[in-house]
C-alpha cells in the first residue's frame, strides 16, 4: 500500500511537470501542492526531451516538404506553441525589469507588471530572430545529412535548459519577499537537483542510443551539453541574481529560453567543425 502511494505520488509529479511546462493534452486533475511541485522538477528534463523529440520529428517532416525558411518559421511557431509561450513571457518580463537599470525593488515591481515594455519587446524580437536563424541552419544541415551526433542538439536544447532551471531553483535564493509562483519551488533540495541531473543524463543516453550513436558520439553529447549548459547557465543566472538578489519565476523562464538558444548554437558550431 505504501509503495503504491509512493508510485502514485511520483506519477503525479511527472504529470505535473508536463502540465506545467508544456501544452500537451494530459487530461488528469492534479492537486498542485508544494510537495508535488518539489517532486515535479525531477522530470523537467524528461518533459524537455519530449518537446525536443516532437520538434525533431516535425523538423524532419518539414525539411522534406518545404524550403528551409518557411519550414524554420513553422517549426519555431510549433516550438512556442508546445510551451504556450510560457518561457518567452518570462524572458520579456525579465528584460523589462533587469534592463530598466532601476533599483532592485523597482525592477521586481516592473517584472510583476502584466504589461510588456519596450525592452521586453526588443529582447523578445531579437531572441526569436536568433532562434529562427538557428532553426533554419539546423534544418539545412539535417536535410544535407551533415552534423553527425550533434544533429540531436534540437532535442538536447530543451532537455538540458530545463535541467538548469532546476539547478537555478536550488542554487539561488528566491528574490521576492512576497510569495509568487516561483516560491512554490523553494523547498527543492540538492537531492532533487541531482535526481533531475540523473534523468537528463539517462535521457540523453537513451536518445543517443535510439539514434544509433556509439560511445564516442554519446560522450560528445553528454560532456558537451552538460559543460555548455553549466557554463552559460551560471553566467546568465549570476547576472540575474546580482541584479535582483536572487531568481524569480520570470528569470527561470528567461534562463530556459536563453539556454535553449545557447545550446542549439553550440550544437550547430559542433555540427560545422567537429
Amino acid at each position: 500500500m505504501r509503495l503504491t502511494r509512493l508510485c502514485m505520488d511520483w506519477l503525479k509529479a511527472c504529470v505535473a511537470a508536463f502540465q506545467f511546462l508544456t501544452r500537451l493534452p494530459i487530461p488528469l486533475q492534479i492537486d498542485y501542492t508544494e510537495a508535488v511541485f518539489r517532486r515535479s522538477v525531477v522530470f523537467y528534463p524528461l518533459a524537455g526531451a519530449v518537446i525536443g523529440g516532437l520538434l525533431y520529428g516535425a523538423g524532419a517532416l518539414l525539411a522534406h516538404l518545404l524550403p528551409p525558411l518557411p519550414a524554420a518559421a513553422l517549426l519555431l511557431a510549433f516550438w512556442i506553441a508546445l510551451t504556450g509561450g510560457l518561457h518567452l513571457d518570462g524572458l520579456m518580463d525579465t528584460a523589462d525589469g533587469v534592463l530598466s537599470h532601476r533599483s532592485r525593488e523597482r525592477m521586481l515591481e516592473i517584472m510583476k507588471d502584466s504589461r510588456v515594455g519596450a525592452m521586453g519587446v526588443i529582447v523578445c524580437v531579437m531572441h526569436v530572430l536568433v532562434k529562427l536563424s538557428l532553426v533554419y541552419t539546423w534544418l539545412e544541415m539535417l536535410k544535407s545529412n551533415d552534423g553527425g551526433s550533434w544533429r540531436l542538439g534540437l532535442i538536447l536544447a530543451p532537455m538540458w535548459s530545463r535541467w538548469f532551471m532546476v539547478a537555478a531553483i536550488q542554487g539561488w535564493p528566491y528574490a521576492r519577499k512576497e510569495a509568487g509562483l516561483g516560491s512554490l519551488f523553494q523547498s527543492v533540495t540538492p537531492r532533487f537537483t541531482s535526481a533531475s541531473l540523473g534523468v537528463a543524463l539517462l535521457t540523453t543516453t537513451l536518445v543517443a542510443c535510439i539514434a544509433g550513436q556509439g560511445v564516442s558520439g554519446l560522450a560528445q553529447l553528454l560532456l558537451g551539453a552538460a559543460f555548455l549548459t553549466v557554463l552559460a547557465g551560471v553566467a546568465i543566472g549570476a547576472y540575474f541574481a546580482r541584479k535582483l538578489g536572487g531568481q524569480t519565476g520570470d528569470t527561470y523562464g528567461a534562463l530556459n529560453e536563453l539556454l535553449e538558444s545557447v545550446i542549439l548554437l553550440g550544437s550547430i558550431i559542433a555540427m560545422l567543425h567537429i
